[in-house]
């Protein structure tokens, strides 16, 4: 039983942990399953051959024993319902705690990447300078109703999830934009995602083939 997952031959994020390959490598790093790594140009997803594992020509797809998937969350949440480490044992916790936090994610991921792109991609538009204020806003507002939500505790929902791990990546794309810094325990909460060893080592496997 191998499991294969794509990535970026050469990730737009030159190894900082954003692409969304790291978050597949993490939940299978927190949960001991080894795995093997496809990688793909750019070039290569505008292939057809790649639109067999994923509709949309992206990163990353897992492949086991002639399963495929795509798109990231149903990915974590697949591996955490197969092995242990990453959801409650009770079976109602953990369909609860499965159909919160994917949705949650989800939206939390269209929100940052809204604000990345106003500042990457639309700063030379004649709206940016009025437009950027009203998307960090917007995020602002999500991230104080995170804030409220986590409290003064360590993880979203008692012990460390696969909710934790999708909500953590997405926070990591907030990071240089300084909007953390004004909720302090968001910022920790991301500081304890970072620190865990399945993430260090996902990260510098991530790293590592954008360097190497």
């Amino acid at each position: 039983m191998t499991i294969t997952i794509t990535a970026f031959e050469h990730s737009p994020d030159g190894g900082k942990g954003l692409a969304r390959d790291t978050r597949v490598r993490w939940a299978l790093e927190e949960v001991g399953q080894p795995y093997e790594v496809r990688l793909v140009s750019f070039r290569a997803m505008k292939e057809p051959r790649i639109g067999r594992f994923h509709p949309f020509g992206q990163i990353p797809t897992y492949e086991e024993e002639g399963l495929t998937l795509f798109e990231t969350g149903s990915i974590v949440f697949h591996i955490a319902e197969r092995h242990a480490g990453l959801l409650p044992g009770d079976t109602n916790a953990r369909r609860a705690r499965s159909h919160g936090c994917l949705p949650r994610s989800t939206r939390w991921s269209r929100r940052s990447l809204k604000l990345a792109n106003a500042k990457l991609l639309e700063s030379d538009k004649p709206w940016s300078k009025e437009r950027l204020p009203l998307v960090a806003d917007r995020v602002r507002d999500r991230l104080k109703q995170l804030s409220v939500r986590l409290g003064d505790a360590d993880w979203l929902d008692g012990g460390f999830s696969a909710g934790d791990l999708l909500m953590v990546s997405v926070l990591l794309r907030l990071k240089s934009s300084g909007i953390l810094d004004e909720f302090p325990n968001l910022a920790a909460y991301l500081a304890r995602g970072e620190a865990r060893p399945a993430y260090s080592r996902a990260f510098a496997a991530q790293l590592a083939v954008n360097t190497g």
